[in-house]
């Protein structure tokens, strides 16, 4: 990097720098744990020779934090899949129901939404069409962090939701599903051929918020690839062409993650989560009534803090997805 032709080709050069950083990503904390490692053989030297109750004090709570930062690493190690380092792409689509499921679809959007607010990760609306009374009748997120798809990989699946329904006046419980996919976000980098001919694209006039402009015009765009069934859509700009990007990228990033799937021989897998969108299909249950539970089928991990893990704490279900996983690129 030091060269003074590095720069020279740009691509070439991000792509290298891009290439450090994820290394570093791995290299820096091996590196503070071996130190921390270190320190405490040090501190058990000075506690054979001597005792001393607050030296000991010390050492055993530095070891807590030794053993998390063991624990952060070993859950890294899980995240070396070709696409684990890269954004993702979240589509959430609501099951049959009406009202019910489309709230429950924009839940799950708001639950997305903190957990990457806790990681410190970015979150952008590239897809957001409203229900008819309330909730959502779909949603696309494309959400930026530190292995972000990685982690996300674990959320793909039918999500059901048992609680008593605001809508229902006669306040039964209702069950409502709600799917989710995740996408690795990709760059100009990787070549997808799209071919022109094999498109569809259908101009519709925008609905929900977004001011005048936006409703008075066919500025939404929904592309359709026709040799797959493949249907993406996006309205969040008043601009046609910003919007035909978006969702140029969004069709991207899904025939590439088919193609991956396809190569990896496990398309069966991937068919079978997506079924029908409700008994059966679930791989998590959030019941709010008649009692508290969120309980991940795939791991049999528990909480019965359903308010929390709405707040998005999902950290122990996507952990306990990856470990059971043992970290396989393509889950």
């Amino acid at each position: 990097m030091a060269e003074p032709t590095f720069w020279d080709n740009q691509e070439q050069a991000r792509g290298l720098i891009d290439e450090a950083n994820l290394l570093k990503g791995w290299v820096n904390p091996w590196r503070e744990l071996h130190g921390k490692t270190e320190e405490l053989g040090e501190l058990v030297d000075l506690l054979e020779e001597e005792s001393d109750e607050e030296l000991e004090a010390e050492w055993q709570s530095e070891v807590v934090v030794l053993e998390k930062g063991v624990e952060a690493l070993e859950l890294r190690t899980m995240l070396q899949g070709d696409d684990d380092h890269r954004p993702a792409i979240l589509t959430i689509h609501p099951g049959a129901g009406g009202t019910e499921s489309q709230d429950w679809a924009e839940m799950l959007s708001r639950m997305y939404t903190r957990w990457a607010e806790r990681h410190g990760f970015t979150v952008k609306v590239l897809d957001l069409q409203p229900g008819d009374e309330a909730g959502l009748k779909s949603a696309t997120l494309e959400i930026e962090g530190d292995h972000a798809y990685g982690y996300l990989r674990a959320e793909k699946g039918i999500h059901r939701l048992v609680r008593i329904s605001p809508f229902d006046a006669q306040s039964r419980r209702h069950t409502s599903f709600a799917s989710v996919f995740v996408y690795p976000s990709i760059d100009d980098a990787i070549e997808v051929e799209i071919d022109d001919g094999d498109l569809r694209v259908d101009t519709f006039r925008a609905s929900g918020a977004g001011g005048q402009h936006v409703n008075k015009t066919d500025s939404a765009i929904r592309i359709t690839h026709e040799p797959t069934g493949i249907v993406v859509s996006c309205q969040q700009e008043r601009s046609q062409h910003k919007n035909r990007g978006t969702a140029m990228k969004m069709l991207k990033a899904a025939l590439y993650q088919r193609a991956v799937e396809e190569r990896e021989k496990e398309r069966a897998v991937v068919e079978a989560t997506k079924t029908e969108i409700g008994w059966g299909n679930q791989i998590r249950s959030y019941v709010f009534q008649p009692y508290t539970m969120v309980n991940d089928h795939r791991t049999d991990v528990k909480i019965g803090d359903v308010q929390r893990v709405m707040d998005g704490d999902l950290d122990v279900f996507i952990e306990a997805f990856l470990k059971q996983a043992g970290g396989q690129g393509a889950a």
